[in-house]
């Protein structure tokens, strides 16, 4: 566990680990899980992140995203711009209007460039997930879920946590810094699942809910972290978030 030494300065740059659709009528709850195969048992006790230590420091107290995402999750990173294609292309057929209205949070090139600072501030915001694509192609082109929680936080050992607190699916993971990208920090987390999950799988404890995703600012007070090819039901996910 290395604890973070990030200056001020720094920090602004590079923090470490750091409507509804035309059928069905209604906007869906959140299922308690994604239907997948081999779906793992719940995990009613799980620490809220691996590598957790006393002074703050998290998934192994390293600003480098890639030192502990997977060979796969980088890869689906890479082919972000490929999952923004293919999902759109299948949500439009049905959904165009529903997608139009949702604004810059389904528009692909809306990331904004700093300044100000990239990182959302600490604390309580409102966050949703809307799902574009299918899997398998079955399934609808587009699923919007309602407003929950979602809270940011940042340790004293310099890591700014997100989490979606409220709903189903939820989410915690870290914000890592991406060098190759300045108008984006990369998203390494897992989710719970279910009212009986307590706390978070580690990223890395349950490899077949392991989450990377990139978090944008797309307005003042809004962000979003997009998904690509998640390992359950949809081609593209992004979670829309607002001050």
């Amino acid at each position: 566990m290395i604890k973070h030494a990030l200056t001020a300065s720094a920090l602004a740059l590079a923090l470490a680990a750091c409507s509804q659709p035309a059928q069905p009528p209604e906007t869906p709850a959140e299922p308690a899980a994604p239907v997948a195969p081999a779906a793992p048992a719940p995990v009613e006790t799980a620490p809220p992140l691996a590598g957790e230590s006393l002074d703050g420091g998290l998934q192994g107290g390293t600003d480098q995203w890639k030192t502990v995402a997977s060979a796969d999750d980088q890869d689906r990173i890479a082919r972000i711009d490929a999952a923004w294609t293919q999902a759109m292309r299948e949500a439009d057929r049905e959904f165009g209007a529903q997608i139009d209205a949702l604004g810059l949070s389904a528009v692909k090139n809306a990331a904004l460039a700093p300044p100000p600072a990239l990182q959302p501030a600490p604390g309580k915001y409102r966050c949703r997930t809307l799902k574009f694509g299918s899997m398998d192609g079955a399934g609808l082109g587009y699923v919007p879920y309602p407003w929950f929680s979602c809270t940011v936080e940042l340790t004293p050992g310099g890591d700014l946590i997100l989490t979606k607190t409220g709903g189903s699916q939820r989410t915690k993971g870290l914000l890592y810094p991406d060098e190759s990208n300045p108008k984006r920090l990369i998203y390494v987390g897992a989710p719970a699942w279910g009212a009986d999950e307590k706390g978070f799988p580690g990223y890395g404890q349950m490899p077949e809910r392991d989450q990377v995703g990139a978090f944008e600012r797309i307005g003042n007070g809004r962000y979003r972290v997009v998904f690509p090819f998640p390992k359950q039901e949809s081609k593209l996910d992004i979670l829309e978030i607002r001050s």
